[in-house]
């Protein structure tokens, strides 16, 4: 990265469902005021869900040409043939789950070839920062999409069980395209009986919890949960530490599950046994154990729907055997021979939407980008504490030597 920068790009997605902005037009505005020697280009788009002439008139320029933007944020992955040699971007990669131990897919858009994309980034000495890994000392991630992944994934997921047991379903989320319109739906549904099941205890699941919150469905103790009927729906939320075990630990401790993360075992079939609906909204290292195996899940009976927001194929949750689309984002798993099936009272909804916060984009864009504004600008612009280095994937052709181990996978 050149000492001085003096502009930055947003460019148009590569994906033709995607509406999200890593910017919005106000925050050009806000960038433009702190930063008065920067000029602001955005690849026009047609799909973006702000308008090319709200970022025109907050001083952006809009122009297909980057060729002179020092530093080009997205949003998603970006297609090999467009990237500009020598450049910085800032994108969602989905490739540091791409480890020396496992190797598995993770997240990303289907059909993307993460190999050809990091061996482009390495021959065009692309300098790539993934939002994912700009994470604070503990971990903690500065920024992101999880909290609508939540909201959007459990309005979906309720929706699926509305349809399941044939009852009227609600407005789709991003024909709704309003946060405020959503929760107004469900606050008009009476659930019936049901027993939830949520893990999680990141930015997602507190997405899920902000909406089940909002509902007629009373949250329980795990005790409650395991020992007990109700005549209402009910909602148990599992943090981590009720979800995985060690065989030799009493008391859980965090820090030694991200270290040792192959060493624990799920704790989560017991809780499955009782539910109806299993909304997965935690953080899934591939090192760390599925919430259940193919064999646990023929003899979940009372299980009608799973709405996996982790969204790992053949990940935590192995009943996701494919990832799901805003326009269809159901599918329905015969228990039994584990392959896609018609619809029947024996088979499970799965709901697996990859990009779950493009259904309500310009209030995940409005937050996230309110991240990009306060949480990796001025790290750029002025002195790094150590979140941009430890978020930066490769520079001048090599992979930092915290993922060295991506010359593994894209030499496999």
């Amino acid at each position: 990265m050149k000492s001085e920068i003096t502009s930055l790009g947003i460019i148009q997605e590569s994906r033709n469902d995607e509406s999200r902005a890593p910017l919005t037009p106000l925050h050009i505005k806000q960038i433009k005021e702190k930063y008065t020697n920067i000029e602001i280009i955005v690849q026009p788009s047609t799909l973006r869900s702000f308008s090319n002439t709200e970022y025109a008139e907050y001083g952006a320029t809009i122009s297909s040409n980057l060729e002179k933007c020092d530093i080009i944020f997205g949003v998603k992955e970006i297609d090999n043939n467009i990237l500009i040699p020598e450049k910085t971007y800032l994108f969602f990669s989905h490739t540091y789950k791409l480890n020396k131990d496992t190797l598995v897919n993770a997240q990303g858009t289907p059909g993307m070839d993460k190999k050809e994309l990091l061996k482009t980034i390495l021959s065009k000495k692309i300098k790539l920062i993934d939002y994912e890994n700009i994470r604070n000392n503990n971990g903690s991630r500065y920024l992101g999409f999880g909290r609508f992944a939540g909201i959007v994934g459990c309005y979906n997921t309720l929706n699926l069980f509305l349809s399941y047991n044939k009852f009227i379903p609600m407005a789709r989320a991003f024909k709704i395209n309003n946060y405020d319109r959503l929760i107004n739906n469900l606050q008009q549904i009476r659930f019936p009986n049901f027993k939830l099941l949520v893990t999680g205890d990141g930015r997602v699941a507190k997405g899920v919890l902000e909406v089940l919150n909002k509902t007629n469905i009373k949250k329980i103790s795990k005790s409650d949960f395991l020992k007990k009927s109700f005549n209402e729906p009910v909602y148990v939320n599992l943090e981590t530490k009720d979800y995985v075990t060690h065989p030799n630990k009493s008391v859980f401790e965090l820090e030694h599950f991200i270290q040792f993360p192959q060493e624990y075992h799920s704790n989560a079939v017991k809780y499955l046994k009782e539910s109806n609906i299993y909304i997965s909204a935690h953080y899934w290292d591939p090192a760390s154990p599925k919430i259940f195996n193919k064999n646990e899940l023929k003899n979940l009976n009372n299980l009608q729907v799973i709405g996996d927001i982790t969204c790992d194929v053949d990940g935590s949750v192995p009943s996701t055997i494919k990832s799901t689309t805003i326009e269809n984002p159901n599918f329905y798993l015969d228990k039994i021979n584990f392959q896609e099936s018609k619809f029947e009272n024996s088979s499970l909804g799965i709901m697996a939407v990859d990009n779950l916060p493009s259904e309500l984009p310009r209030n995940s864009s409005t937050e996230f980008g309110d991240g990009v504004v306060n949480e990796i600008l001025p790290y750029i612009f002025a002195k790094d504490d150590g979140r941009i280095l430890n978020a930066t994937i490769a520079e001048n052709g090599h992979f930092l030597k915290k993922y060295n181990y991506l010359e593994n996978y894209i030499n496999s």
